[in-house]
């Protein structure tokens, strides 16, 4: 079993930065895929931006330029960096990771972490 920790979530005002890191507890785990996603108040889950092991990255609409995704691999972390903060990502976001652990594919999800952005 593998567990995601994420940490960096808090409260910042428009137009400030806040750094996300989620960190997979499993160092023999193959990662194929990190990717955040954020769930914002009485809306459905949606996807923030991914990044693969090979180094492709997407993000969703209205984030690129603004949030930045990176992975660490030798430390299994993810990185989402968030600038120019706008009221709408107030959002509780989750880590997801997905790839191989003793030949098995698998996939985790953090337990989330709240951004609160004010006006």
């Amino acid at each position: 079993q593998v567990q995601l920790v994420e940490s960096g979530g808090g409260l910042a005002p428009a137009g400030g930065s806040l750094r996300l890191s989620c960190v997979a507890s499993e160092s023999n785990f193959k990662i194929n895929k990190m990717a955040w996603y954020r769930q914002p108040p009485g809306k459905e889950r949606e996807l923030v931006a991914f990044i693969t092991n090979g180094g492709t990255i997407k993000y969703a609409d209205g984030i690129m330029g603004r949030f930045t995704i990176s992975l660490d691999n030798s430390k299994h972390t993810v990185y989402l960096q968030m600038n120019s903060l706008e009221t709408e990502d107030t959002a509780v976001y989750y880590c997801y990771l997905d790839g191989w652990l003793r030949q098995s594919w698998s996939h985790y999800w953090g337990q989330g972490t709240q951004v609160t952005i004010s006006s």
